[in-house]
């Protein structure tokens, strides 16, 4: 069996495991106390660069990425600091993780980011082959994760993601929306999409 057959049997065998593991949680709702206490954690590094988002006058979302307990990514939005439209949080934060560990692929990474994902994050999510997403609250409009298409999660893509929402929603939900309710005071005209 060559080097490329065995790699895409050990990929397909770590994509079973998952589903099997994702599957006993959802149908038990079993949630551990270390996957809580470490998921509060990291989401409350998420709202620090969701903050940090906000002081620069851009939507505030934020995101790390952890591997093996440590940050080794952090973004907040940036799309109007860089004249990026692709610099969401997300984005930002998969990119120096990548560059962290000189590779492109980042099995075994957890992602948390402040709100769900749009389907461009959740794109560049599953290509970066993120093993987990944790994210604090819903996007109705623009989420592409559960909310909407269901990317990191569908059956006809080789890779799936692990998915836990909810985590710190209110605090995440009311960094945005206080962000959205002073612009509206101060700007009739400012943008309502919540992802980016």
């Amino acid at each position: 069996m060559g080097l490329a057959t065995r790699r895409m049997v050990a990929e397909r065998e770590a994509l079973i495991q998952i589903d099997f593991l994702t599957a006993i949680l959802r149908t038990s709702n079993i949630r551990y106390s270390f996957f809580m206490e470490a998921d509060d954690e990291f989401m409350r590094e998420a709202l620090t660069e969701a903050r940090a988002a906000r002081d620069k006058g851009e939507v505030p979302v934020g995101a790390v990425v952890v591997l093996e307990g440590a940050v080794i990514g952090r973004g907040h939005n940036e799309v109007i600091t860089l004249t990026d439209p692709t610099a969401h949080a997300e984005i930002v934060a998969l990119r120096e993780a990548a560059q962290s560990l000189g590779n492109y692929r980042l099995a075994g990474a957890v992602l948390y980011s402040t709100i769900e994902p749009c389907a461009m994050c959740a794109g560049a999510i599953l290509h970066a082959r993120i093993s987990r997403l944790v994210y604090g609250a819903d996007d109705p409009k623009a989420g592409a994760v559960v909310t909407h298409f269901g990317i990191c999660s569908t059956d006809f893509l080789n890779h799936r993601v692990m998915i836990d929402g909810g985590i710190l929603e209110a605090e995440c939900r009311e960094v945005i929306q206080s962000f959205f309710r002073e612009k509206r005071k101060t700007d009739t005209s400012a943008e309502r999409c919540e992802s980016g």
